[in-house]
């Protein structure tokens, strides 16, 4: 691995670990702030929406620095507001802590996915960009089981100044490993939002914010899931979320490698169509301990082999507007979050069981991919109308 694309690695650790450690320090953040659980809930909700308004905000205002310039600052904004929350004293702070942490997300990625393109080899550019959301699934199987085990037994505080130390190490790494490549020149912010006027963009985000949504409908009530209808103990689910999280590593180099070799669009259609099966294969399954730690597994592999693919479909569709196209994808999957949560606990709400979620998230999920669908049919038309054009 390049010691540039490393260092973008080791900031998809930092954002990996505060975005998901939250849900496993809940009730721990909620006994030492005095507040519900259901009020510390609020508290990934704060995240989430940072994630949304900065990602095409920060963009917007830093995209004519150079590169280099614009992820040093981002993650400068992240170590520091991370270390707000780690010495946060009351719940209004914390909320305020976690809503400005969230800020950098979107466009640390949204930046770093068009740098690790530039400095990718020729066709390997996908790959490229999941070694950078490969520290999310690293996040994933070690840094979020070891900060909630860190946590629970001594201070979740603890836990915040570990991702501040990640900060810390992920600014040294692009002070010297990445490279200073030049900022875009002429830079039109008028003619970059003119992206959003394209039909293509909205399929995108569409297709983005519901079929990514499958996997947090699956995702977000895993541990009842398991441990009501699959039948393993509740301090078993930390080692089953690390299976979980070793199968979106795999998943995540699997998602890059298809999408160089066939096209993120085509990529994205058949990883889609496969989540929204594998989900529905979760449901009948998950009553069979064996079989449900299987599909756990690959559950997580065929979601997080999405990363790649529909951040380089957004990156090769957003030509002069590619770093705010790329952050909004990041905007997009957060709202994926949030509305595979909500609607997968809807079945719950009217009395299903754990298993109904999953049948929502597949239904997503095959809905995102006919938005894909259409994207590709619609890029078709285009290309057989200008060759007509022309002949």
């Amino acid at each position: 691995m390049k010691k540039s694309l490393l260092s973008l690695t080791l900031g998809g650790l930092g954002i990996g670990i505060t975005e998901f450690v939250m849900m496993g320090l809940l009730p721990d953040i909620a006994k030492d702030l005095r507040i519900s659980i259901p009020e510390a809930g609020h508290l990934i909700s704060a995240y989430a929406l940072g994630v949304v308004i900065g990602a095409p905000l920060l963009v917007a205002i830093a995209g004519s620095y150079p590169p280099k310039k614009i992820l040093m600052v981002l993650m400068l904004m992240f170590t520091g507001f991370n270390a707000l929350s780690a010495f946060a004293p009351d719940y209004s702070t914390m909320f305020i802590a976690r809503l400005l942490a969230g800020l950098p997300h979107g466009a640390f990625f949204g930046v770093g996915s068009v740098v690790a393109s530039r400095i990718a080899e020729k066709g390997k550019e996908a790959q490229a960009v999941s070694l950078m959301f490969a520290g999310l699934t690293i996040a994933n199987v070690i840094g979020v089981p070891l900060g909630t085990y860190i946590g629970h037994n001594f201070s979740w505080r603890y836990t915040f100044v570990i991702i501040v130390i990640v900060g810390i190490i992920t600014l040294l790494s692009l002070k010297f490993w990445m490279p200073a490549l030049p900022a875009t020149k002429n830079r039109n912010l008028k003619e970059e939002m003119s992206f959003f006027k394209l039909p293509e963009a909205w399929l995108i985000i569409i297709m983005i914010a519901i079929g990514t949504g499958g996997l947090f409908a699956w995702y977000s009530y895993i541990a009842p899931l398991l441990t009501e209808v699959s039948g393993f103990s509740a301090n078993s689910i930390t080692y089953v979320l690390v299976l979980a999280g070793l199968g979106m590593l795999v998943g995540n180099f699997i998602g890059g490698r298809l999408a160089d070799r066939f096209s993120p669009a085509k990529a994205s259609v058949a990883l889609l169509v496969t989540m929204a099966i594998t989900l529905f294969i979760v449901h009948y399954v998950s009553g069979n301990q064996i079989i449900s730690l299987v599909m756990t597994f690959i559950t997580g592999a065929v979601a997080f082999a999405l990363a790649a693919p529909i951040q380089m479909l957004m990156i090769n569709t957003a030509k002069g507007s590619e770093m705010l196209a790329a952050s909004v994808s990041q905007a997009s999957f957060n709202i994926g979050n949030a509305l595979g949560a909500f609607l997968g606990g809807l079945p719950l709400a009217a009395g299903y069981d754990y298993t109904s979620p999953v049948l929502i998230g597949s239904a997503m999920a095959l809905t995102g991919a006919a938005f894909a669908w259409m994207l590709i049919a619609r890029t078709k038309r285009s290309l057989q109308m200008n060759y007509a054009m022309k002949v």
